[in-house]
């Protein structure tokens, strides 16, 4: 009986392992299989992390772009947050799909085999992970099973946004998934220490002490684990999805283009930002294209503005495919803060936390996740190519001696 146990510490950058605050999950990666230069996706936020984890590619190809997307909807160009609950009934009412790859849940129900995800970080993070209801989602805003079929009391993860919910949803995963052997594929996607950074400083002590908790639910899961391999082969895959910045000033892009001649563009929905914490992707209609690249000249001399990612950059970083998508932001480092401090891309629906951390941009610290796989017949060792979030469904789905094709990862392991 193969099985796979996948454990995500969202937003732990791996600048901040090795250090002491995380002592067991050093030692994993001591004992492990890691890369050693393993890279975040563009742009580097959750919800666009878990659906290139689920699919194996990178964005461009399942099409989520951002934890913030512009979607066009009667004829005008309109800003959703993907995080909502209801987001995905959204975009498939607005394209006709959800993911346009098939996820690991998909292939693996297909075979007759059983994924069940849990899941404390946004609810739209949460269903990315299987989109189309094919194996079972645990999330405090909805916990479903195949089919969309709602799980209702004791079967509902009922949990609260932060470490105690962290806590909660651990202590029943190790419990009722990790000892389950008709479970193929086990995911527990913990919303801390990146919870937490948004809310505080980068090495404050609410910072320290989100790590301290984390390594500890860790090594619960881990130890339960290694009571389950009793019973079944389970390789563990253990790792994060982005690191993060400090936030030291913000700035609103879209009202900086109206500024500059564009409000009407705007106001009509032709010219739209979304968000995405240090970068932001600008779309426009093809009628205002041509008006939008004049600023960017502009815009590139602006202090906020690190880069201007055009449309080939775009592809480049595995961003590409939709017609609307003209350019992207990513921010400055902001010179008035610590090193590496980074402007943040407003979206003027919430105040901006300056002095916490951010991520969504190409940034160094955000853009290092880590990873490490650990079973009993894995040498520890280290991959010396660059690796990527893609390459983690083609890696489980391998040892699991199912399919890959179509998905734009590699296995980081090869077959008995």
């Amino acid at each position: 009986m193969k099985r796979v146990i996948l454990v995500v510490c969202d937003g732990l950058g791996r600048d901040w392992l090795g250090k002491g605050h995380t002592p067991f999950i050093d030692g994993c990666l001591r004992t492990g299989l890691r890369p050693a230069d393993h890279r975040a996706v563009f742009p580097s936020v959750t919800r666009v992390s878990a659906a290139s984890i689920a699919t194996g590619c990178f964005p461009g190809s399942h099409g989520l772009y951002g934890n913030q997307v512009a979607l066009m909807e009667q004829g005008r160009l309109v800003v959703s947050d993907v995080g909502l609950p209801g987001f995905v009934a959204h975009l498939r009412a607005v394209t006709g799909h959800a993911l346009r790859r098939r996820t690991m849940a998909d292939r693996l129900a297909a075979a007759g085999l059983r994924q069940v995800a849990y899941s404390n970080v946004s609810a739209g993070a949460a269903y990315f992970l299987d989109p189309e209801h094919s194996g079972w989602v645990l999330h405090r805003s909805g916990s479903y099973g195949p089919g969309g079929v709602a799980l209702q009391g004791a079967e509902h993860l009922a949990i609260s946004h932060d470490l105690d919910g962290d806590c909660a949803m651990t202590e029943r995963f190790c419990t009722q998934v990790v000892p389950d052997n008709d479970i193929a594929v086990g995911i527990l996607w913990l919303a801390n220490p990146d919870l937490t950074l948004h809310h505080a400083a980068l090495g404050g002590p609410e910072h320290l002490e989100a790590l301290r908790v984390v390594d500890s639910l860790v090594e619960k899961t881990l130890g339960a684990v290694e009571q389950a391999r009793e019973r079944a082969d389970i390789l563990v895959g253990l790792c994060s999805d982005h690191g993060h910045e400090t936030i030291g000033d913000a700035i609103h892009v879209g009202r900086w283009l109206a500024s500059k001649g564009l409000a009407t563009q705007i106001e009509q929905g032709r010219i739209a930002v979304a968000s995405q914490g240090t970068a932001g992707l600008i779309y426009s209609t093809p009628d205002a294209r041509a008006a939008l690249l004049e600023r960017l000249d502009e815009m590139a001399l602006e202090p906020w503005a690190g880069r201007i990612l055009d449309v080939e950059t775009l592809r480049a970083l595995g961003l590409g495919g939709d017609d609307a998508l003209a350019a992207a932001v990513d921010t400055a480092p902001n010179a008035r803060g610590m090193p590496g401090n980074r402007w943040l891309v407003a979206d003027g629906e919430k105040a901006p936390e300056i002095g916490c951390g951010h991520h969504g941009g190409i940034g160094p610290d955000e853009t290092r996740p880590f990873l490490a796989l650990m079973h009993p017949r894995v040498t520890a060792a280290v991959i010396e190519d660059s690796t990527s979030l893609p390459d983690i469904a083609p890696t489980l789905l391998r040892f699991l001696g199912q399919p890959c094709d179509g998905m734009e990862g590699r296995s980081l392991i090869g077959g008995e």
